[in-house]
């Protein structure tokens, strides 16, 4: 190949690159010569690789959907970092599902630096590819997805950033957008949950944690990273039959620290449960307990053991493995998820990045067994 046509090519690929980032105005009803986000912002499948394999222009493809760039033609190193490498958009409209961050730390009581957990996450994400290799899953096939940025937090103000998160997520479900959220401290929970309870209803809850995150009051506050589903049960959000919390384990400030939520209702799986063992069976129980009805997965990054994912704020030892994380994750396929989060990575505290480089990893999972994705 010439300098010259490498050169040209070469400006191609980083124009449309920067295209991907731009917002195209919605389409205008009624009107066929329109391009919108879903027609235009998007990349070459299966079925036009090998045409990829000369020509590197791939974001105006025939493909309904947005689809990542791949590592085979677009280093991960370049570009402007977005979870998957996906499009950004500043609003949920015209999206099944959205990438969303949520960077706050103010609520934690141990560790601060879940601030910075979306953004670390994002740069990890790089690595992703557009299928899930063990169970086939087609994801950039089947719904239309997008990274639509990070909730504008007020980071002196834990009340007002409740605020802001319940507000944006008032609007990102009205889209009937499915969010999966990344923290950000757990206290996020709270104010997503108020949206989606608003918009479905109390909904069933898998809780992925080492904390069961139920406490009353924490030095005065009622508002915390270890207070979200407490508030949740008192504002009627969960419909209590249907929550499981797995993984819970460490030191008490009472004999029983899970007695109240098994008053509620809550089924409690203590991480002594899961040791040596698959949990694909246990999820097989937790399916028949959610039924039907809307779901929302909730998944602190420190259910897992501080060996694997060190960079948090309250890391316990003896957790969960990372394959136990991917078979309760995996096990939610069925559920009518109804949204998703993947909260406290602490990159200061990450000296590998391999914490967020899991926690992305885990959200792609969420991403995969949302309804209505495809499987080959």
């Amino acid at each position: 190949m010439s300098n010259s046509r490498l050169s040209a090519d070469m400006f191609s690929l980083f124009r449309n690159l920067n295209a991907a980032r731009t917002v195209i105005s919605p389409v205008c009803s009624g009107t066929t010569a329109s391009f919108s986000l879903r027609t235009r912002q998007t990349l070459a499948l299966s079925s036009e690789k090998q045409s990829l394999c000369t020509n590197p222009d791939r974001k105006y493809s025939g493909s309904r959907y947005n689809v990542p760039p791949s590592a085979e033609f677009v280093a991960r190193v370049s570009g402007i970092p977005t979870m998957a490498k996906l499009p950004y958009q500043e609003t949920a409209d015209g999206l099944d599902a959205a990438f969303i961050g949520v960077p706050i730390d103010t609520g934690t009581s141990n560790r601060p630096g879940a601030r910075f957990g979306p953004r670390q996450i994002r740069v990890e994400s790089a690595l992703l590819r557009a299928y899930n290799s063990g169970t086939r899953a087609a994801p950039y096939e089947s719904v239309m997805v997008a990274d639509i940025g990070d909730v504008n937090v007020n980071v002196y103000d834990l009340k007002d950033t409740c605020r802001r998160i319940r507000e944006a997520y008032r609007k990102i479900l009205a889209t009937g957008c499915i969010p999966l959220t990344m923290g950000g401290d757990h206290t996020i929970a709270y104010p997503i949950l108020q949206a989606v309870a608003e918009k479905h209803g109390p909904v069933g809850l898998v809780h992925v944690d080492a904390h069961a995150d139920t406490s009353d009051v924490v030095l005065g506050e009622k508002i915390g990273h270890g207070t979200p589903f407490r508030r949740c049960v008192e504002e009627g959000l969960l419909d209590c039959k249907r929550v499981v919390q797995i993984g819970l384990r460490g030191s008490g400030y009472s004999p029983d620290s899970y007695e109240w939520s098994r008053a509620q209702g809550f089924r409690v799986v203590q991480v002594e449960e899961c040791w040596f063992k698959s949990l694909a069976p246990l999820m097989a129980e937790v399916r028949a307990q959610m039924g039907s009805g809307p779901v929302y997965l909730s998944f602190d990054i420190d259910a897992l053991d501080p060996g694997f994912a060190p960079g948090t704020g309250t890391p316990e030892i003896a957790g969960l493995t990372p394959i136990q994380g991917v078979e309760i994750i995996r096990g939610c396929r069925g559920l009518n998820l109804v949204g998703c989060d993947l909260v406290e990575v602490s990159p200061p505290y990450d000296t590998t990045g391999n914490t967020a480089l899991t926690g992305a990893n885990l959200l792609f999972e969420m991403l995969c067994v949302l309804p209505k994705i495809k499987y080959y």
